[in-house]
């Protein structure tokens, strides 16, 4: 097995988002004061280390942090890939969001979070699109005139 789950978390003042195309998202944590996302804290060797940050896009779309979690044994110190900034919020793909989706459920995770961070993202979504329509109204209302 190349790499070895140590255990199951929380990740605290943290908040799961999509990023990316406004159809084809892909998922963040971002800093949120009150807020937590579940995590599986894997152990993994410098070989493992170089094969994700090519399947995460590291450095170009995602980065690396330093995190402080809380496990049953206390805190535990590790890495993680956060997307870089500049991606607008969007909505995962169907494909995409079933992934991760079958993740949470083998990790016994609530996957209610999930689906409420993605009902999040959806709502950003479409207000982006409404006020885009009506940004572009009112730009063809001034070409008429």
């Amino acid at each position: 097995e190349i790499l070895r789950c140590l255990v199951g978390s929380e990740m605290c003042i943290r908040d799961r988002l999509f990023r990316g195309g406004s159809l084809s998202a892909v998922a963040t944590v971002e800093p949120k004061a009150g807020s937590s996302v579940p995590v599986l804290i894997w152990e993994i060797e410098p070989e493992d280390e170089r094969n994700l940050d090519i399947y995460e896009g590291y450095p170009r779309l995602y980065g690396k942090v330093d995190l402080e979690v809380q496990t049953e044994d206390g805190s535990e110190s590790i890495m993680a890939y956060t997307m870089n900034e500049g991606h607008e919020i969007g909505k995962p793909s169907m494909r995409y969001l079933e992934t991760i989706t079958t993740g949470y459920l083998e990790a016994g995770f609530d996957v209610n979070r999930l689906l409420q961070s993605v009902s999040y993202c959806k709502e950003v979504v479409e207000r982006r699109y409404e006020n885009e329509g009506m940004e572009e109204q009112a730009w063809n209302q001034q070409l008429l005139q």
